[in-house]
């Protein structure tokens, strides 16, 4: 350019710097620096914010913030842009209490937060539950004279959803209507996914119907968490008609889909058809991957059938999928579940030989075996196994032997359990306290059952209907 008699000024170099920055080439554009400066052309507010936003979009916070108090340093103020760039940083790597403090800064240095701003900490708070820090900052952003947008809503429509506030979501969802501000596929399909995590499928379903007379066309995300929904509840016909509609949408079910209606069949013991979707992905080239199978071998297990498990076990293998701890502890449950506690037992050493260790679930699940076949003494060695693989053994360990022998009438051992578990720092919960004070009553020892049940009342337990 400057051998054509054409020099580049400040417009020209920061051009080139949010160029480079946008793209993460972050060095370029500080060299594009230099050379503005070689140039004696200073970097102006425009140039910072471009180097700041691209440091913070590509993880360099720490460097961010450098330049930050550089261009102070400078004379130059940070507007509402430069702290946004470090602030939508912040709420994206959970550092809540940086977010804050640049917050304040940006308040303190007469920078006015705008919808980035507050939907950046909004945002924070909506995904980690804290709903009411979540409220705090809406209410000082409506005090501020900023009106809510389509994002802000449906930030604060997850929040809720997600944590179980599903009424407070609706009711965003009204003050969104009364403002005249649409509800987008985005917003539905939250709203949806907390109706159907809290079982209100009735009303999914009336805003299902909404969405679509509203012109807002469902999505894979819409369908995949209605059938969801249907599925947990056991009502596979509606599942499998959202399937359908679905499919005459022109909309792909993927894996996700699938193992959705897989799961959703094995739930009611019908593993058939359960089966069948499995090859009717596969003949649409959808690959089965370790959920799939995992799926299919615990709803077998659950029936009994640990041959067709098995099947499914080595074609998984030969697939190259490998098992996880999930599918292996379906199989020993299978085992036990069968009455073949010594096969169960021997597959620990079939899982170790995939790579796969036993965990505490493995264990509990085995010793609860041996403990109702009153087979003590091995129930007692799966305990001594899992402390040298340094597994803790758990309440549910503890309450697993400590009921049996309540069941045997066994109190001395099962009073032992109880202090051995509190030695080990293992706190009672209501079912080891259920178990003592009903295996006292049994043995007509009130004394020591009401010694129990004192306990469990100081410890913060309610009794329930099993006494």
């Amino acid at each position: 350019m400057e051998e054509r008699g054409i020099f580049a000024d400040i417009v020209t170099y920061n051009t080139l710097i949010n160029a480079y920055s946008r793209e993460g080439n972050i060095e370029k554009g500080f060299e594009m620096m230099r050379l503005m400066r070689d140039k004696n052309l200073e970097p102006s507010l425009l140039t910072y914010n471009s180097i700041v936003n691209g440091l913070c979009k590509n993880g360099h916070y720490a460097r961010a913030k450098g330049v930050l108090n550089e261009m102070v340093q400078n004379g130059l103020c940070p507007d509402t842009t430069t702290y946004n760039s470090l602030l939508v940083e912040c709420c994206r790597k959970d550092n809540v209490v940086e977010a804050e403090a640049i917050f304040n800064e940006m308040l303190s240095h007469g920078a006015t937060p705008d919808l980035i701003s507050y939907s950046s900490v909004i945002g924070y708070f909506s995904r980690i539950g804290d709903l009411d820090r979540m409220i705090g900052y809406y209410k000082d952003m409506q005090s501020n004279g900023l009106i809510p947008d389509k994002i802000v809503y449906t930030i604060l429509i997850g929040g809720f959803s997600r944590h179980g506030a599903i009424a407070e979501a609706m009711n965003v969802r009204d003050e969104m209507v009364t403002r005249g501000c649409q509800l987008d596929v985005v917003t539905y399909n939250t709203l949806l996914n907390g109706l159907c995590k809290e079982h209100m499928l009735c009303e999914a379903d009336a805003l299902f119907n909404e969405m679509v007379e509203r012109g807002v066309f469902p999505d894979f995300c819409t369908y995949t968490t209605l059938i969801n929904g249907y599925c947990k509840k056991g009502d596979m016909d509606r599942a499998l008609n959202l399937f359908e509609s679905m499919l005459q949408r022109n909309l792909n079910p993927d894996v996700v889909t699938y193992n959705t209606l897989i799961d959703g069949f094995c739930r009611v013991g019908e593993m058939g058809r359960a089966i069948n979707l499995r090859d009717d992905m596969i003949s649409k080239k959808i690959n089965p991957n370790y959920i799939t199978y995992g799926t299919l071998m615990n709803g077998f297990c659950n029936g009994g059938y640990l041959s067709d498990a098995f099947k499914l076990w080595n074609e998984m293998v030969d697939k190259g999928i490998e098992p996880n701890i999930v599918i292996c502890n379906s199989l020993v449950k299978g085992y036990c579940r069968n009455g073949e506690l010594d096969k169960g037992f021997e597959f620990l050493s079939k899982m170790k030989s995939r790579g796969v260790h036993p965990d505490c679930v493995t264990y509990n699940t085995l010793i609860h075996g041996f403990m109702k076949e009153e087979n003590v003494d091995l129930a007692f060695d799966l305990v001594n196994r899992m402390e040298k693989e340094n597994l803790v053994p758990d309440s549910v360990t503890y309450n697993v032997i400590l009921d049996q022998f309540c069941k045997l009438g066994r109190m001395q051992e099962a009073d032992m359990m109880y202090r051995k578990m509190i030695k080990g720092g293992i706190s009672p919960d209501r079912s080891t306290f259920t178990s003592l004070i009903n295996g006292f009553v049994s043995q007509e020892n009130l004394k020591e059952a009401f010694r129990f049940h004192d306990e469990m009342l100081k410890r913060g337990f309610v009794p329930d209907d099993k006494f």
